[in-house]
């Protein structure tokens, strides 16, 4: 016989046994629904009503793709799927227009701005680049932001399936813009014509079923990219970029590498030449320190006049920028920082002293007041003075004087703890160190070492 006592079991109906187990996962299922609701709760963005209002006039990028396939892939950077593009929305340098509004970078510059309680009108100018579509719906602004800070857009009715949002720099938050404002004072200067024409630069656009079409003479000329990357000109309203080196070309004709085909996928369509839709730009260093071009004609050059005192080296840094009126590197004309670093040295390379001077706004100063003209600027010339004092018994043998740029401001630790303390999880708190840290580093652009 077994040791073991022998276990008597109530036998039940197996229809019982069955309606017992559905109801207890009845149960189950919803309590855990319940529990995700409570969870994912995005007040702001419950009511997708807005979104619909935007989509009248903005029509989704997804609808243009059924035609325009290619830009539209070139646009998302469907066709060059690299690690750069993956982490940080950016291709070999280039920062896609596609992922103006979804970019991590953009999301932390953001994140750490709204820190320093913005006006209305400021974040609505703010977004007015990212998300063109402010500019005719600024009653949307913080319906925007929340989608950006949250990463919840949610669904969208009849959409439900996409979940992406409003969208950003969209095809037509581009192809609705028929003229720039008059006034170069005024950023962004971009005029949106909210109707259901799209605008483009060919005179005579195919008759088609979807839209109707019409030429618009900004679209060839350095205005329309100038009017959101207005650091980049002297003068927003002038279709072509100033001086003899560069005279009759514009900005597409180098961030818009041309082609010969069609800009449709349907048959029959015409051919001609037409333009990438990826805005290939540069900002990694090591491809403007090795680009011969750009060192020999755009980048800015540093030279030193000082004189040596009995205790104190005097003197001024000249910054001569090349004849591209093009600030390097980067398109954002708000961020930006540069640097003048000064170091005085022995015969030894020892340093006896140095002095650093920043050029740029910090979170706190951004849009409050006029955007600072950038120290690099093409065809002009900034002087910087400096003085740096020495010690009893120094012997100065030569300056040594670096120009260097950040593409955001940094931080103070307090803003970067209270932008940290508004994140949820771990994950997301590194990801803003690491981005914080990598575009606000001080990054070489040249120099240059004179002796007395």
């Amino acid at each position: 016989m077994s040791a073991f006592p022998k276990l008597q079991f109530q036998s039940k109906p197996t229809g019982v046994m069955a309606r017992q187990v559905l109801s207890i996962l009845l149960g189950v299922l919803l309590l855990l629904l319940s529990v995700v609701n409570a969870e994912d709760k995005t007040p702001v963005l419950e009511d997708h009503k807005w979104i619909d209002e935007i989509e009248e006039v903005f029509l989704p990028s997804d609808h243009c793709k059924q035609c325009h396939d290619r830009h539209y892939e070139e646009w998302k950077g469907m066709r060059e799927q690299t690690p750069d593009l993956k982490t940080f929305g950016r291709v070999d340098g280039a920062l896609l227009h596609g992922t103006a509004l979804s970019s991590p970078v953009f999301k932390t510059v953001l994140g750490l701005w709204l820190q320093t309680n913005p006006t209305a009108e400021g974040k609505t100018r703010c977004l007015a680049c990212h998300v063109p579509a402010v500019t005719v719906f600024p009653q949307h602004t913080e319906k925007i932001i929340a989608q950006v800070i949250s990463e919840k857009p949610g669904k969208r009715g009849r959409r439900a399936a996409k979940e992406q949002g409003v969208e950003g720099i969209s095809c037509s938050s581009c192809h609705l813009i028929d003229s720039v404002k008059e006034d170069p004072k005024d950023f962004p200067a971009f005029t949106i014509n909210p109707g259901k024409v799209l605008f483009g630069p060919y005179a005579k656009a195919e008759d088609n079923l979807v839209h109707p079409s019409s030429q618009a003479d900004v679209y060839k000329g350095a205005q329309f990219c100038a009017s959101c990357h207005f650091s980049k000109v002297k003068d927003v309203t002038q279709a072509e970029l100033p001086g003899q080196i560069l005279k009759g070309a514009i900005c597409q004709d180098c961030h818009m590498e041309r082609s010969t085909g069609s800009s449709t996928s349907k048959r029959g369509s015409l051919t001609r030449p037409i333009g990438r839709h990826w805005f290939q730009g540069i900002v990694i260093q090591g491809i403007m320190l090795s680009n011969r071009n750009l060192q020999a004609e755009w980048f800015p050059r540093v030279d030193v006049e000082m004189k040596k005192g009995a205790q104190v080296v005097d003197g001024t840094v000249v910054v001569r920028n090349g004849s591209l009126p093009h600030v390097f590197p980067g398109g954002d004309p708000v961020l930006k920082q540069f640097f003048i670093t000064v170091t005085v040295k022995n015969a030894e390379g020892h340093v006896l002293g140095t002095t650093q001077e920043r050029f740029g706004v910090l979170f706190d100063q951004l849009l409050r007041g006029p955007i600072p003209h950038p120290l690099v600027s093409g065809g002009t010339t900034r002087r910087v003075p400096f003085s740096i004092p020495l010690k009893e018994g120094d012997a100065p043998s030569y300056v040594e004087a670096a120009l260097s740029y950040a593409l955001i401001p940094e931080p103070g630790q307090e803003l970067l703890d209270q932008y940290l303390a508004t994140l949820e999880t771990e994950r997301e708190k590194d990801t803003a160190k690491k981005i914080v840290a990598d575009y606000s580093s001080q990054r070489l652009l040249t120099f240059r070492t004179k002796s007395f």
